[in-house]
């Protein structure tokens, strides 16, 4: 009996979804050598339309750190995004790419004096803060500059907890602003980020009721806020049956909060990243040696932790492996090509045996992954990404 014949016992939502996607496997690789990524331009749509549908009073500004390719870039600028950026490297890069500087918000807390000054010189005005002596630095380099708070917030469930390293004590914010108007900046108004790949939507909800109060407290002194940035971390599935994700109805009980607490002059933005690219990746591998180690099959990969699969390390990320060779599972190891024995990405892998040249894909893997590649630890280069 030929081995495909298993594909029947499928249940038939991943059955419909993963013939198309490794039809595209299939296509590609007749044009190209692994490893490869996929970063499918109709996802990123998807994606960017799915977010201005259910989350409509939120300008997003892409966060490009998920994803800096200049492809990724061009299709957010045609969408009309915004964008949110770390650096003034970049800052440069998405203006060279043609986003405008009055989309850009400049999102990090701790800026250098070059930074600050590429800003004011490139005319990105829009940047955040979260203490008093970013405040002199910016009044000193960028007079005038437009600027958000960044108080900490809850990061509970979230798989990047980032308010362990930003965000100023939410009672020290009013202060923080009226400083900021004080030094010759314009307060604009509150930003948070409830952490990366955050599916406890309560995180968000108990974020805008602090932020409320903020915007409360400075109205009864004059000071009138206009902004309020709820930052990233809305999540996307990584494995096909991934239960507790569901953006639709964490975005309906978000927009109920904005409407119950906020004036509506004030005007949301956001930061997705990971939601908006993670979806239209896939990252498509070969096995390159295989032995029998440990009484499990033990495959070597011709990408790894060095490379594309970089987000199981700096993202905390776990990824659903898949095979195109259909047959019975066998408990398996992956690993990546360098002599490093970190270089592991799966001790207990369900997967059929595989041989040399048989290929190993990943979905959902567009953030986080090529982004923090190295350009080629032991002379393995990061895979090869193909827009489409």
């Amino acid at each position: 009996m030929k081995k495909t014949a298993q594909i029947n016992s499928k249940p038939p939502r991943p059955k419909t979804d993963r013939n198309g996607v490794e039809g595209l496997i299939r296509t590609m690789m007749r044009k190209h050598r692994t490893p490869f990524m996929v970063i499918r331009r109709c996802v990123l749509e998807k994606q960017y339309s799915r977010f201005r549908k259910y989350l409509p009073e939120v300008i997003p500004y892409y966060a490009i750190k998920a994803n800096p390719h200049p492809g990724v870039i061009k299709t957010f600028v045609k969408l009309g995004a915004s964008f949110d950026v770390a650096s003034a490297a970049e800052m440069r890069h998405v203006l060279h790419l043609g986003a405008s500087p009055g989309k850009i918000i400049f999102a990090n807390t701790i800026k250098s004096d070059e930074d600050i000054i590429t800003a004011r010189r490139r005319r990105v005005r829009l940047m955040t803060f979260d203490n008093e002596p970013e405040l002199y630095k910016l009044a000193k380099d960028y007079p005038r500059a437009h600027v958000l708070v960044r108080i900490k917030v809850t990061n509970e469930g979230s798989v990047v907890e980032l308010s362990l390293k930003f965000g100023a004590d939410p009672e020290h914010a009013f202060f923080l602003l009226r400083k900021a108007k004080a030094l010759g900046l314009t307060p604009m108004g509150v930003s948070f980020h409830v952490g990366s790949q955050s599916t406890n939507v309560e995180n968000y909800l108990q974020a805008l009721e602090i932020s409320a109060g903020i915007f409360n407290e400075a109205k009864k002194t004059g000071l009138s806020l206009r902004i309020m940035d709820i930052g990233g971390g809305f999540p996307i599935q990584h494995f096909d049956n991934e239960i507790g994700v569901n953006f639709e109805r964490m975005a309906c009980q978000i927009r109920r909060e904005m409407k119950a607490l906020f004036d509506k002059k004030v005007r949301f933005i956001a930061e997705p990243g990971r939601f908006l690219v993670g979806p239209a990746g896939i990252l498509v591998t070969q096995v390159i040696g295989r032995t029998f180690r440990n009484n499990k099959n033990y495959y070597y990969l011709n990408d790894g932790i060095y490379g594309d699969f970089s987000g199981m390390i700096f993202d905390h990320c776990r990824y659903e492996f898949k095979t195109l060779r259909r047959g019975q599972k066998y408990l398996s190891t992956l690993a990546g090509p360098t002599c490093d024995s970190f270089d592991t990405l799966s001790l207990n892998e369900e997967i059929p045996e595989l041989y040399v040249g048989d290929i190993v894909y990943v979905k959902n893997i567009g953030a986080y992954s090529c982004a923090s590649a190295t350009t080629g630890f032991n002379g393995f280069p990061p895979a090869k990404i193909i827009l489409i």
